[in-house]
């Protein structure tokens, strides 16, 4: 991984630059955009910044951390630490109906558990609770107490939750609390890729919040986007188990009102074999492998505006490849 982009803005097409012109004179409907970024054949052919932002400052991820929990597993796998298909070791459950849950059911957020995705809603809101609320000191403890609602891998629903019991899983294999893990993400996945802005958030008792909490920079992001371009590889070292990208892109029967596919922690879109991470307000890191391409747009879109903003992205995607 370069040490910092390449740059050849020259390399981008006129369709390119109109899209990327378009979304950063920021019109209303498409929210604000804080980063936009294109990488392709590994150089940066597109780069820009809203106000007050720069190449150099650290936007949040939100959801985006949720494929970073999935690099992190793969790390235990590539180690030998976990077994994928092996029921989640999780104490509570190990006496009760929640004890077929497997790591590969909270993969592919088919654990069956209850748990309420919403962001408006504090009423209703498992999420909101669980950030923000009563489960916000442990965030997994909050999580793992739910009750089964489906039988595991019979039912999909997205769940920030069930992100933040493989970080708890994640986080009691590695050892030593949030230092232990703090290490274990700068040493075998930070540092490795160059991604010197990283900025993991832990909640009271240590465990990483890889369901939201993540800042990096665009070009950070775009480092991670990178890892899984490369099949997990980095300057001929693996980072990620052979075929663990492979895993990331398997998809999973979604409902029909989803407008993309899911796979294992990551989204996957329709077009150009595409594969992304998604967050909360348009947070996007769009891996594109049969055309060597990374879009990362980082900012603010209200949920309203999501359909005009994933629009545009299409566009950009079209151009780019």
């Amino acid at each position: 991984m370069p040490a910092d982009w390449e740059v050849d803005v020259a390399a981008a097409s006129s369709g390119v630059r109109s899209v990327v012109g378009t979304m950063l004179s920021q019109p209303p409907e498409l929210g604000l955009t804080l980063a936009l970024l294109i990488v392709k054949n590994g150089s940066i052919i597109a780069e820009g910044y809203g106000p007050r932002c720069g190449s150099n400052v650290g936007l949040i991820s939100w959801s985006m951390a949720k494929s970073v929990t999935h690099a992190v597993i793969g790390m235990l796998v590539l180690d030998g630490r976990i077994d994928v298909d092996a029921a989640a070791p999780v104490a509570s459950w190990r006496e009760d109906d929640r004890s077929g849950i497997t790591v590969q059911h909270l993969l592919n957020m088919q654990s069956g558990l209850q748990f309420n995705e919403d962001y408006v809603d504090a009423q209703t809101s498992h999420c909101i609770d669980m950030l923000f609320g009563c489960g916000k000191a442990d965030v997994a403890g909050y999580a793992c107490a739910l009750p089964l609602e489906h039988a595991p891998g019979s039912f999909w629903n997205y769940s920030s939750g069930t992100t933040n019991i493989l970080c708890r899983i994640a986080g009691d294999l590695i050892g030593g609390g949030e230092e232990g893990m703090r290490a274990y993400l700068r040493d075998r996945l930070f540092d490795p890729l160059g991604m010197a802005s990283a900025d993991p958030r832990f909640d009271d008792v240590g465990t990483f919040i890889g369901s939201s909490f993540l800042y990096a920079t665009a070009r950070d992001f775009a480092r991670f986007g990178q890892l899984y371009l490369n099949d997990g590889m980095v300057d001929g070292t693996r980072i990620l188990p052979h075929g663990w990208v492979a895993h990331a892109r398997a998809p999973v029967v979604v409902p029909d009102s989803e407008p993309f596919g899911y796979g294992a922690h990551w989204w996957l879109w329709r077009e150009h074999g595409a594969f992304a991470c998604h967050g909360y307000e348009g947070q996007h890191v769009i891996v594109v492998p049969e055309h060597d391409s990374i879009i990362v747009r980082l900012g603010k879109t209200v949920a309203e505006n999501k359909p005009a903003l994933r629009a545009q992205l299409t566009r950009l995607l079209d151009a780019v490849v």
